[in-house]
């Protein structure tokens, strides 16, 4: 798969098959489109081209502290080229950028350089300055030009429509077994590992406590995980704690990881992928860290069993 960051750098492609969207957080829903669209390259056999947008548009348009990301480019590039897409165009979504009409995308941006056969979207997508440029907008734009058009209709969860908006939301309660059905894959952070209070080893649970790197990474709601890492070659499952540690009135937010792995020391500064895969409990206060230590225990051997499930 190539990457294109700068259309000046290619020559215009003679006839493509393309979609455009931000995708964040492939989903069900986005893996349908992008299915479809490999599979129309591969019968006509066209080059097949994403182009997407980044920054997302979202972190452009509004407060940084009113969206979170789900994936970040690196995450969506992987599954893009993991299902078989030919080229991606990332287009440097900038404050000016979004100001350019509906009308001026599709023909400096879009036909001028892919002269695209086909456009496959979403039954919602839409695009260009205030969001003019919707699925209608576009079919009548492709009839005049004499361009196919499919308009991929929604991806149905237990009877809901799959969406990145939805997603989102299941993730910041909680919910990461339904956030990880409907993405069809396992929520991951990348996270660096820093030093904690050393608490967790004086409890004979040591713990890794870990930072996102990406400042505008979503985080799970406050509770407990199982959770899978990924880390210096290995991979190791744990359970990791996301809240303030209420049993030592602490206020702070810390995420931290207590592995089932014996070789996993001195992490400090280390760069760590975590899988979350079932929640466990919510966050609770104990009396005491004696009956911490007793719920850890017993959160430990749901956990250990949760490993046979997944393994």
């Amino acid at each position: 798969m190539e990457v294109i960051k700068n259309i000046k750098n290619i020559n215009p492609f003679k006839t493509s098959v393309l979609t455009i969207g931000s995708y964040d957080g492939i989903h069900l829903g986005h893996k349908k489109i992008l299915n479809e669209l490999v599979e129309y390259s591969s019968y006509h056999k066209i080059p097949s081209v994403v182009i997407t947008f980044h920054p997302h548009p979202r972190e452009v348009l509004v407060q940084k502290d009113t969206f979170s990301l789900i994936m970040d480019l690196e995450q969506k590039l992987k599954i893009i080229k993991s299902i078989g897409v030919d080229f991606v165009y990332i287009i440097n979504f900038t404050e000016r950028f979004s100001k350019i009409s509906a009308q001026n995308f599709i023909d400096d941006k879009v036909v001028k350089n892919f002269n695209p056969r086909c456009i496959i979207i979403g039954y919602n997508h839409h695009f260009g300055k205030e969001r003019t440029g919707s699925a209608k907008y576009l079919k009548n734009f492709c009839d005049k030009k004499s361009i196919e058009l499919k308009i991929i209709k929604p991806i149905l969860h237990e009877n809901n429509k799959v969406s990145s908006s939805i997603i989102r939301e299941n993730i910041l309660n909680g919910r990461i077994q339904k956030s990880n059905s409907l993405l069809g894959s396992l929520f991951y952070i990348k996270a660096k590992v820093g030093r904690g209070s050393g608490r967790g080893k004086k409890l004979k649970f040591p713990t890794a406590n870990i930072k996102p790197i990406h400042e505008n990474q979503i985080l799970p709601g406050i509770g407990v995980y199982f959770v899978k890492a990924r880390i210096i070659g290995l991979s190791a499952y744990g359970m990791c704690n996301f809240g303030v540690r209420p049993t030592f009135n602490e206020k702070k937010l810390v995420m931290e990881i207590h592995f089932f792995h014996d070789k996993l020391d001195n992490l400090n500064g280390r760069e760590i992928k975590v899988e979350f895969i079932e929640r466990i409990r919510d966050e609770i206060k104990f009396r005491s860290s004696e009956k911490l230590v007793e719920q850890l225990n017993h959160d430990k051997q749901i956990c250990l069993k949760l490993m046979a499930k997944y393994e």
